[in-house]
């Protein structure tokens, strides 16, 4: 494997779980690191712990998200790897969903992915160089009972991953889309005792998202999925 040839990130959606383990591998491997949340606040410790910077941007407002790219530039230099990974949910039947949260998962979910691609874009191009990973889900691929809205907003994502991947490409863009096909570890939701291993590791997760960023260019992949080795297809 090559070394990671990039020396800035900037992680969008950035929380606990699969983004500070992100977060945390590439610190590790030398990159300056921004989060932006909604809430920076939260971000504090992670941030102390690895010596990144910290934003407020509202994912699905344009204008925050043009002004957290230029704040991102001024403070940890311009991003060559940007990662996407704010999500919202609204949760219930069809018929009972209120469509002010539905249109709100699908402006998080999916219209913010389009405003960070093309603030991320718009610097990579010029320099025929960076990288761009979506964060998918189940839910990219299918759609479940009570989640519509969510789906809606995956599978979405995901067709804004393909596009560009096949846009950006040729132009020296990475893009990747990665579909996270189960429940993801954390301290409030354990391996059940009778079913070890049915949940993802989120540090294995961030090994998987640096080793596409140590691709070879003459062999790139747009999409990966991970799921737990004893999770249905």
């Amino acid at each position: 494997m090559t070394d990671i040839p990039f020396k800035t990130a900037l992680i969008v959606g950035a929380g606990s779980g699969i983004s500070a383990s992100v977060a945390r591998r590439l610190a590790g491997a030398g990159l300056s690191v921004g989060l932006a949340a909604r809430d920076a606040g939260k971000l504090e410790p992670l941030a102390a712990e690895i010596g990144a910077k910290t934003f407020s941007a509202d994912a699905s407002d344009p204008t925050s998200v043009a002004d957290l790219f230029e704040q991102a530039d001024a403070q940890i230099g311009e991003p060559d790897v940007v990662v996407y990974n704010a999500a919202a949910r609204a949760r219930g039947r069809i018929i009972d969903l209120d469509p002010e949260q539905v249109k709100r998962s699908l402006e998080v979910s999916a219209y913010g992915g389009f405003l960070v691609v093309q603030q991320a874009a718009q610097r990579m191009t010029p320099h025929g160089k960076g990288a761009i990973l979506l964060t998918g889900a189940t839910a990219s691929v299918k759609g479940f009972p009570l989640s519509s809205a969510f789906a809606m907003g995956k599978f979405a994502l995901r067709g804004l991953a393909q596009s560009a991947a096949r846009e950006l490409a040729p132009q020296g863009i990475h893009v990747a889309h990665f579909i996270i096909d189960g429940g993801v570890r954390s301290a409030a939701r354990p391996d059940p005792a009778d079913r070890p291993d049915s949940t993802l590791d989120p540090d294995a997760i961030a090994d998987a998202y640096l080793d596409v960023l140590r691709q070879s260019r003459s062999a790139w992949t747009w999409e990966i999925e991970l799921r737990p080795w004893v999770e249905s297809f």
